[in-house]
């Protein structure tokens, strides 16, 4: 993955467009835990924000026409994250969906360092 980033660059991540084409299942876009997920993600650095990115979409690259234009395994797919309810467990992905499934954490600093863990120590799940 490091190496879709060292050719490519970093990406210009439009955080605003990404919140504003992004569908929730399980929570809305006032839900704490998401709230928090969004405050977090601006305030990453450029390179974390490209891992965010390439951990929940396999690729570290934004669309042309931006977040509207996300591609999923069947075609047009928007970003969606999904509320985990009564886990502590990191974050996973689905990349063929653009999906991040999110537990409901209790605290943002847990979020915060569930999430650093898993888009610089793992990778997003390419099935499911």
């Amino acid at each position: 993955r490091e190496l879709e980033l060292l050719i490519s660059g970093l990406p210009d991540i439009d955080m605003d467009d990404w919140q504003a084409n992004t569908d929730y299942v399980g929570c809305t876009p006032a839900s704490p835990f998401i709230v928090w997920f969004w405050d977090i993600a601006r305030r990453l650095s450029d390179s974390d924000k490209a891992l965010l990115l390439q951990f929940v979409t396999g690729t570290s690259k934004v669309p042309i026409d931006g977040f509207k234009s996300l591609v999923g395994m069947s075609g047009p797919q928007k970003f969606n994250i999904h509320a985990i309810r009564d886990s502590d467990d990191l974050p996973t992905a689905h990349t063929c969906f653009n999906q991040l499934d999110l537990p409901t954490y209790s605290t943002r600093e847990m979020l915060e360092q569930k999430l650093l863990v898993a888009i610089r120590e793992t990778s997003g799940f390419g099935f499911g």
